[in-house]
């Protein structure tokens, strides 16, 4: 059975993370770690911005960027891209998929663990050294059928 951690935990580990690797732990990334750790909505910079901008006089969309530069880069966060669309941002690292709403563009996580066997199954077709995958599914969610109908 997987172990749930708290958020409090989850930020305690990532500062922790970011400490180790030289990061210093200023109230604005913290808050922006924060919010990636509380909201499982795989929000924008500008989102994120939006969202903070309020408790913190001198944050900047700049800021916000920067920061998720640096948790991209010390593993804490994964970058999604969807075509021209402007990046999203998801703190959960574990292997999972997307589906994504045609509609709003709501993006929600998934797990199925058959689907990892896609990787293996590739590489012996092919015989690459395959690094990674990724998969996304589209449809409309909930509350986009919900709109519809009405």
């Amino acid at each position: 059975m997987a172990v749930e951690y708290t958020h409090e935990e989850q930020l305690q580990d990532a500062i922790k993370t970011l400490r180790e690797t030289g990061v210093r732990i200023t109230p604005q990334r913290q808050a922006v770690l924060q919010y990636l750790i509380e909201h499982h909505t795989h929000p924008t910079a500008d989102e994120i911005y939006k969202a903070l901008a309020s408790q913190f006089s001198n944050m900047s969309v700049a800021t916000v960027y920067n920061n998720l530069k640096v948790f991209k880069e010390t593993g804490l966060i994964k970058e999604l891209t969807y075509g021209d669309a402007a990046s999203r941002f998801d703190f959960d690292n574990s292997n999972h998929y997307h589906i994504i709403c045609s509609e709003c563009g709501k993006i929600s996580d998934f797990h199925y663990p058959r689907l990892d066997e896609v990787e293996s199954i590739a590489e012996h077709i092919t015989s690459y050294a395959v690094t990674h995958h990724r998969m996304e599914i589209y449809g409309i969610c909930p509350e986009c059928q919900s709109k519809k109908k009405k």
